[in-house]
């Protein structure tokens, strides 16, 4: 772990492994990279990049107001330039997933994007998942807070005490043993910034949406999600979708058409070689890799498919 000067912010950063980069992009707002450590079981596979955003876990330097999407993305390909890689590959998790979208966009010179527990809008997660926990099952004072907990509506102490209260809707397993094993393997490091999530969904992302942009996005993709996910579920299968229909990178399939592969890309290298232009990303063995929010993370590459693909599960 190391922190990193990169443009206005010292972000704190993990690079391990070896192979070619690919970066990840934790959720949140207010998370930080400790959340994506189940992802090192891919480190003798690829040169993962772990880091916390700006005004996230343990970087700092900035005010928060600062956490614009423009100021996420660049600070993102600040990384990529400083850690001299020339391209890689994009994998965000819920917020970072948003985080993906938008520097897909904006840096579109990247080989690959891998979206997980994600959507291309907000209006899901601030409107609907709250009703999900209810019709789950959930108690009339525990929807209300995931109601507030979901629109930045609380004061930085009451954080902790709220996420205590509505925290096991993440989780696919909710028990102490499973508890327990995320603690040890790296969660009990976690740094919430509860300013960061407070900003973020009052202003951040509140409203946000690239839906009429997702056809602009050429990259191989590869969109996960948890079958029991309550925040994007129904919206990743929705919203989406006009990804699926993007050209894989140098396909000649037309619009509209989904072109996928069963075998690796020929420039594809093995690990410990030079880097690839095209990593495996769909063959990346990402699979039964920790559990959140339904358990995305188990499931997140079944088989490989260098060209875009969509996973969805199915609807509540």
């Amino acid at each position: 772990m190391t922190t990193m000067s990169i443009r206005d912010v010292s972000l704190n950063v993990e690079v391990l492994g070896r192979g070619y980069p690919l970066v990840l992009m934790h959720g949140g707002p207010s998370a930080d990279l400790y959340t994506m450590l189940p992802f090192r079981r891919l480190a003798d596979r690829f040169t993962l990049v772990f880091y916390d955003h700006r005004c996230n876990g343990r970087s700092v330097g900035a005010p928060v107001s600062s956490m614009t999407w423009e100021n996420l993305t660049a600070d993102a390909d600040a990384l990529r330039e400083r850690l001299g890689f020339e391209r890689w590959a994009v994998l965000g998790h819920s917020f970072g997933g948003h985080v993906a979208l938008e520097y897909a966009l904006r840096y579109p010179d990247m080989s690959h994007l891998v979206l997980l527990d994600t959507a291309a809008h907000s209006r899901w997660s601030q409107q609907n998942a709250a009703e999900v926990l209810a019709k789950r099952g959930y108690s009339p004072k525990k929807v209300e807070l995931a109601r507030h907990w979901f629109n930045g509506e609380f004061e930085p102490r009451e954080q902790f005490p709220i996420f205590l209260r509505i925290g096991s809707a993440y989780q696919h397993d909710p028990s102490l043993r499973a508890l327990a094993r995320q603690l040890m393997s790296g969660a009990w490091r976690t740094q919430f910034r509860p300013e960061a999530q407070i900003f973020g969904f009052r202003h951040l992302v509140r409203g946000w949406t690239v839906l009429d942009r997702l056809g602009e996005i050429m990259v191989p993709t590869l969109v996960m999600a948890g079958r029991s996910d309550f925040v994007f579920r129904r919206s990743v299968r929705r919203s989406l979708r006009p990804v699926s229909r993007a050209r894989a990178s140098g396909s000649s399939s037309a619009p509209g058409t989904t072109r996928t592969r069963s075998r690796p890309p020929r420039s594809w290298t093995p690990s410990g070689t030079s880097s690839p232009r095209h990593p495996p990303v769909g063959r990346s063995g990402l699979w039964r890799l920790g559990q959140t929010k339904g358990g995305a993370h188990d499931e997140c590459a079944r088989e490989g498919r260098s060209g875009i693909s969509a996973a969805s599960p199915e609807e509540e």
